[in-house]
């Protein structure tokens, strides 16, 4: 029962928990499209601001190509100009212009005259092309700091006639990332075209400089914008949303990763909280569910059940005591009526027992009187006169009167065949050693136990006058069988005189032939062989209905016999 109501309560539940697990799932993934998005969002809004500082060097640069120093490659002029030019802009190094062979012509600052540039990637491009280049994570020859260059050429006539070189201050560009600010566990990256890393935040001097993985170069020139979740090189598992470099796009490569630890960190504690409370819960659940159950439903039913017991071992008094304030109680309540109820009839049964039992004993007193009274009659009628007679009808009184004592004795109770068998031949136990009894111990009712006794009797009188009983070494064996209700009694007698069949009825064949009430069906049948007579006699124990109902077909022909 215990475990039941923990089931009942773990049941209960159930319900609750599947609608938080829902709702788990449901928040996680309404968290993870909403970091998705930020991701996305981040690395866009990075993108655009390094965008518009590039488009600021370059709207600079072609400034510079304006000047008309810079057009006639006039070094003084040229150098003072670009010196006071790259005053007003501290995001970029250097500002010099080189020829086409990549000498330099003048410079913001001092240019060593064996210095050149010609060598440089993003100079040989922008003379290919034509066009303003921005270039590679790059060491500058003249500052020895890191940089990001452009190059615009100057074109006349359809030919570079020089070029002017800048570039964005990588420890600039990072200050102004880390200006920005990133959350907690996020990170901020900045690449060139080979995915050397420009800048990052955080941990810029663990990773400035060095190439993003292979694993990630193909997001550097993917085809478009995107959001991934990747293990960034710090360790950290991130939604990471990247803007490729793309022409005529962005030159840079930007990313912006959330951490996915911080960013669920607010649902995981609500999960560990709700966790928390259910289990708590469950607990408390189950301890109430125990205890409320041990109290109000264990309890009165062990005490219920305890009082059957007690009442069952004996003690008639036993009682729950309830009172029915609820179902249980009430359950308890009834018993102890029906208690009381049983324990009043038993003693109206007890009282009935013991008057029936007095009535008996009285019964059984009359019945001997008024059997003696009738011997007595009948020894002062014809005893003298007819001792034989006499004789036989005291031994049949006798019998009769044996077979009510068995029956009184039992106090109108059905009586053993066999108990009726020994009653009948008391007259001859003296000749028990030359009697076998044999058959199974079937109990009959009164009103077919005394004309047993009867018929018995009759054949033991035949057989002591007549048969085997009236020499030494004649012996009688008397078996029945039972079956569906009937009894097939046989009596065998062998060792006596010749026996012939009889050419006139006596008493006693009348007598065997009538004893029985119409109701049992009675057939018999007498074999006179030489060996002996045999004896055979069948009746009913159930009532006609029931003798019917059992084997309908076989009555029928004992009653058309």
């Amino acid at each position: 029962m215990r475990l039941k109501l923990v089931a009942v309560a773990v049941a209960a539940l159930g319900p609750v928990v599947a609608i938080l697990a829902y709702n788990e799932v449901v928040t996680r993934r309404e968290r993870t499209a909403e970091v998705t998005a930020q991701a996305a969002q981040a690395a866009r809004q990075a993108s655009s601001e390094v965008d518009r500082i590039v488009e600021g060097v370059r709207s600079m640069m072609v400034a510079v190509t304006s000047m008309p120093s810079v057009r006639h490659l006039d070094g003084t002029n040229c150098n003072d100009a670009l010196t006071s030019l790259a005053e007003s802009v501290p995001n970029v190094g250097t500002i010099f212009v080189l020829r086409p062979n990549g000498s330099p012509v003048c410079g913001s600052v001092a240019i060593p005259a064996d210095a050149a540039f010609g060598d440089r990637d993003y100079f040989r491009r922008a003379v290919d092309t034509k066009d303003f280049v921005v270039g590679k994570y790059t060491k500058s020859r003249i500052t020895g700091a890191a940089v990001l260059p452009m190059a615009m050429p100057l074109v006349e006539d359809d030919a570079v006639a020089a070029v002017v070189v800048s570039g964005i201050r990588l420890d600039w560009l990072q200050n102004r990332i880390t200006e920005r600010g990133v959350a907690p566990g996020n990170a901020v990256t900045l690449a060139d075209g080979d995915g050397t890393i420009l800048a990052r935040v955080p941990l810029p001097e663990q990773f400035v400089g060095t190439v993003i993985p292979d694993e990630y170069q193909r997001l550097v020139h993917a085809d478009r914008p995107g959001v991934i979740e990747v293990r960034s090189q710090d360790g950290t598992e991130r939604l990471l949303g990247y803007r490729p470099i793309s022409e005529p796009g962005s030159p840079i490569y930007v990313s912006a990763g959330f951490s996915i630890a911080e960013a669920f960190a607010p649902i995981n504690r609500s999960t560990i909280a709700n966790t928390i409370a259910i289990a708590a819960g469950a607990i408390v659940s189950l301890i109430l569910a125990v205890f409320i159950g041990d109290h109000f439903l264990l309890a009165p039913i062990s005490r219920i059940a305890d009082v059957m017991e007690r009442w069952k071992s004996g003690e008639s008094d036993a009682r729950t005591r309830m009172k029915a304030t609820d179902e249980l109680h009430a359950v308890g309540a009834t018993l102890d009526g029906l208690l009381d109820e049983l324990d009043f009839r038993r003693l109206e049964n007890e009282a009935a027992v013991e008057e029936r039992t007095l009535l008996v004993r009285e019964l059984a007193h009359r019945v001997k009187n008024g059997f003696a009274l009738v011997q007595a009659m009948a020894r002062q009628t014809f005893g003298r006169a007819d001792p034989e007679r006499h004789q036989s009808f005291s031994e049949r009184l006798t019998a009769l009167a044996g077979t009510y004592d068995l029956l009184l004795s039992k106090e109108g109770a059905a009586s053993s065949i066999r108990d009726v068998v020994s009653a009948a031949l008391r007259a001859h136990l003296s000749e028990a050693s030359r009697i076998a009894v044999s058959g199974p111990d079937v109990p009959l009712p009164p009103d077919l136990a005394l004309p047993l006794s009867l018929v018995l009797h009759e054949l033991a009188t035949n057989a002591t006058k007549y048969g085997s009983l009236h020499v030494e070494q004649g012996t009688i064996a008397i078996d029945w069988t039972e079956k569906e209700g009937r009894i097939d009694l046989c009596w065998r007698e062998a060792g006596g005189p010749p026996v012939a069949a009889p050419t006139r009825k006596g008493f006693g064949s009348v007598l065997i032939e009538r004893a029985f009430p119409s109701k049992a069906h009675a057939t018999s049948k007498s074999h006179f062989r030489p060996e002996g007579l045999c004896f055979e006699i069948g009746f009913d124990l159930r009532e006609p209905e029931q003798a019917g109902a059992v084997n309908g077909a076989t009555v029928g022909t004992r009653r058309d016999a």
